[in-house]
C-alpha cells in the first residue's frame, strides 16, 4: 500500500492547476509533490527521483503526456491521467488508465487514488 510519504509526480502545464492539485494532495496528508510542466521535465525528474506514484495531464501545451506513461509503465509505476476531454484520444494501449475528468475537487482525486493507485 502506499502511504502519504509517497513521493508524487505531478505533470500539469498551467500553473495555478498544479498548484491546486499541490493543495489538494498537501489536504490529503501527502508530501510536496515533484511538478513537471513539460514532458522533458517529467522525464528528468523521472530519471532522478524515487517516484512512488504519478498524476498527468493528457494534454501539456502542444503535446500530449503518453510518452512519461509509457516511461512509468515501463517503471512498474502506478498512474492516473487528468483531462477536460477525458479519456478522447488515449491511445488504445494506455485505454485501461483511469482519466480523472476536469473539473474535479479533493474528494475526487481522494477516490480516483484509492481506487487506482492506492489499493
Amino acid at each position: 500500500m502506499i502511504g502519504t510519504d509517497a513521493s508524487i509526480l505531478v505533470v500539469e502545464d498551467e500553473s495555478i492547476l498544479a498548484m491546486l492539485l499541490e493543495d489538494f494532495l498537501g489536504d490529503l496528508g501527502y508530501a510536496q509533490p515533484f511538478v513537471a510542466s513539460t514532458v522533458g521535465q517529467a522525464l528528468k525528474i523521472l530519471e532522478t527521483r524515487p517516484i512512488t506514484f504519478a498524476i498527468l495531464d493528457i494534454n501539456l501545451g502542444g503535446e500530449k503526456s503518453f510518452p512519461i506513461a509509457d516511461d512509468l509503465d515501463a517503471r512498474g509505476i502506478p498512474y492516473i491521467f487528468m483531462s477536460g476531454y477525458g479519456a478522447a484520444g488515449v491511445p488504445e494501449r494506455l485505454q485501461n488508465r483511469y482519466v480523472l475528468q476536469k473539473p474535479y475537487g479533493a474528494e475526487d482525486l481522494k477516490k480516483a487514488l484509492a481506487q487506482h493507485v492506492i489499493a
